[in-house]
């Protein structure tokens, strides 16, 4: 009855498609603050850890992002906070995106909430796939003036702005906007498939 009316990819599309998929997740690079490598594993440990450290002092998750990677906050934040004990939020907001961006610039609308929400012993999560997003850039400077923990996930360049800003930076090696995203909420919820639920009190 449709036919005609649907166009199916070739098979080899299709797997040629998720074979980089899987290869971007699979490759993704991790480096600490000095810009030494670690493995995928110790990043993941050292986020689980620093995450259930937050939970266990009252302090939080916060997780930021513009466009995909703002879905990706929204959906890791629940994630977290549901399945996986941890308290957590995403600073996306429409109506507080909104106010901010009219009081104080859009490149401007993470700092101030960070500035009033963010706390020391905290964990921020940065998501931008170019990882030069200067609203998300002026968060982690806002974050690191309060001593808040920052994890970075980037992608495009491996010399991109926010990639040697975090304590513990994840970067997949891509210039396509779906994998890079597919990339860091795969990522994300790997840590916490791997290393926060299976060690939930």
């Amino acid at each position: 009855m449709l036919k005609g009316l649907v166009q199916t990819a070739p098979v080899d599309n299709i797997a040629e498609y998720f074979t980089e998929v899987g290869r971007v997740c699979a490759s993704a690079k991790v480096t600490d603050a000095e810009g030494r490598s670690l493995s995928l594993p110790s990043g993941f440990h050292w986020v689980a850890e620093r995450s259930r450290a937050a939970q266990q002092n009252t302090n939080k998750l916060i997780l930021i992002g513009n466009g995909g990677s703002a879905a990706i906050a929204s959906h890791q934040a629940i994630e977290f906070l549901k399945n996986g004990g941890i308290r957590a939020l995403a600073l996306n907001d429409g109506a507080s995106l909104t106010a901010l961006a009219n009081d104080f610039g859009y490149q401007n609308v993470f700092a101030e909430q960070l500035r009033m929400l963010g706390r020391k012993g905290d964990v921020l999560i940065a998501i931008s796939s170019s990882g030069q997003s200067t609203n998300i850039l002026k968060a982690v400077e806002t974050a690191r003036a309060q001593e808040i923990s920052v994890v970075t996930f980037t992608g495009f360049r491996p010399d991109n702005l926010l990639r040697s800003l975090g304590d513990v930076n994840f970067y997949v090696d891509s210039d396509q906007y779906g994998f890079v995203e597919i990339a860091h909420h795969v990522l994300i919820q790997s840590i916490l498939d791997l290393n926060v639920i299976p060690n939930r009190p």
